[in-house]
């Protein structure tokens, strides 16, 4: 009897065609598809069968079950009328050289186990500091993390160890440790903090100005205060573009204040929507001060049109990342790594293994090339600058925040109430998706601009159906 039930390089052609053909055919009619699948929790599960099969089936009954079963289950993120959270953007390009890495199946822990994986990674990490015009020292001092969360704890972990000379990893973490972000702020910021021995109550979260940037003269007087009670200031989180509202903190101001009142705390940026702007040089302002930082990261997979995940991670001295993560058991020596000729990304990040990440991104950025990504970009902040001129011409609604790229904050003036229905009534009808925040206690629906094949219509026809929505509601009340 045959033991082998490997699909054959012939059928794998064959299926392969047809997926490609299916995903050429989605991005195709994604646009008429409703955004948000009409369907309940457990819906999908009760259509599964309960047990997996006994015996391998046919791959083309696979197949059609991805069109009964899955693609009615799809939230479709890749639609130019989801406007919700922010972009997680992917192109035919990031898709082929996915599928590339995927089929390569390289596990790119060390150099030796990929030694492509390391050296590309690195070489498109520093063609992203030229493109974004980010500070020379991060040239050779970058890397692909799965998210900024991941980022985010990797920075702290590497503060930590700092302002510890390594003990915390030898002895345990010190219960003096403090570290601060804007009460605006990602909530990975403050997981990290969790993950990393820190805790909830030595997590400070400051208050943050009417623009819902971090208020520098709050963390100056947090810093003073635990000081003052025998803590140790050793990391702040500086925000590029807040989750909620896109507020850009001055992080020039943030690191010149904090380092004259702990010299040894550890600066860490994250622009994980935002920074993908930088591409543009008009909007390179929202690095002011990135210079001063000890790291910084952003999310290609957000809004540079490479799909989910890729973090790009930064640090001005990577000694510092390696030694608080590098663990090195004998069956991970190497002569390269010994030798100190080659990169061993596992010391890196979190876990030891690695994909490929690498070759999608250089796929994105040599398909579209600098000029590409520009106009795209310049072109969604367009697009939301004329949304927001809507809002600001219509009496019935509030601008609750001045735009800063590419999103929308807004209100309508009947209060909170009305406009939670409104969204959700634009969110029943599967003709749009926006998302919801609280700023300063008000309800904010959000209009986020950026998806792949967003264009001028797509917003009118979105602010069309919110003003429909509104006066439908408001003559049933």
């Amino acid at each position: 009897m045959s033991t082998n039930h490997h699909m054959t390089p012939d059928e794998f052609r064959e299926h392969g065609k047809r997926i490609v053909d299916w995903i050429a055919d989605y991005y195709e009619h994604v646009e008429s598809q409703r955004v948000l699948p009409d369907v309940k929790p457990g819906e999908i599960r009760s259509s599964l069968p309960e047990l997996p099969p006994s015996h391998g089936e046919a791959f083309e009954h696979v197949l059609d079950d991805v069109d009964s079963l899955i693609a009615p289950g799809l939230t479709h993120w890749q639609s130019p009328r989801f406007m919700a959270y922010f972009p997680s953007n992917t192109s035919f390009p990031s898709i082929l050289g996915e599928m590339l890495a995927a089929g390569m199946g390289q596990q790119g822990m060390v150099w030796k186990t990929s030694p492509v994986a390391t050296e590309l990674e690195t070489h498109v990490m520093d063609w992203l500091v030229h493109l974004m015009g980010l500070p020379e020292h991060f040239i050779g001092n970058g890397v692909i993390q799965d998210t900024a969360s991941s980022a985010t704890l990797c920075a702290l972990i590497a503060a930590r160890e700092r302002i510890t000379n390594g003990q915390a990893n030898q002895k345990g973490v010190p219960d003096n440790l403090v570290a601060y972000t804007s009460d605006q702020a990602h909530s990975s910021i403050q997981k990290a903090a969790r993950i990393a021995g820190i805790g909830d109550e030595r997590m400070r979260l400051i208050p943050t100005d009417e623009g819902f940037r971090m208020d520098v003269e709050a963390l100056q007087g947090a810093i003073r205060a635990d000081k003052a009670a025998g803590l140790t200031p050793f990391f702040v989180c500086a925000a590029v573009g807040t989750t909620s509202s896109m507020a850009v903190d001055d992080v020039a101001a943030i690191a010149a204040m904090a380092r004259r009142e702990a010299d040894q705390v550890w600066i860490h940026v994250d622009a994980a929507m935002a920074g993908t702007a930088a591409v543009c040089p008009e909007f390179r302002w929202i690095h002011n001060g990135v210079e001063l930082a000890d790291s910084y990261c952003f999310n290609p997979h957000k809004w540079m049109f490479t799909n989910f995940d890729c973090n790009a991670f930064w640090v001005a001295d990577r000694k510092e990342l390696v030694d608080a993560l590098s663990i090195l058991p004998e069956y991970l020596r190497t002569a390269e790594h010994l030798s100190g000729d080659a990169i061993d990304y596992r010391d890196w990040q979190i876990p030891l293994g690695r994909r490929f990440r690498a070759l999608k991104l250089w796929f994105v950025l040599r398909h579209y090339g600098a000029k590409g990504l520009r106009d795209h970009i310049s072109d969604h902040v367009a697009l939301a600058q004329s949304f927001e001129a809507k809002i600001v011409d219509d009496p019935d609604y509030d601008l609750v925040v001045a735009r800063t790229l590419n999103l929308v904050c807004f209100a309508h003036t009947r209060g909170d109430a009305f406009t939670e229905r409104i969204l959700e009534s634009v969110n029943a009808s599967g003709m749009l998706y926006v998302s919801h925040t609280r700023l300063n206690g008000r309800y904010t629906i959000r209009c986020s601009i950026g998806g792949r094949d967003q264009r001028q219509r797509h917003v009118d026809a979105a602010w069309n159906l919110i003003k429909q929505t509104a006066r439908s509601l408001a003559k049933e009340a």
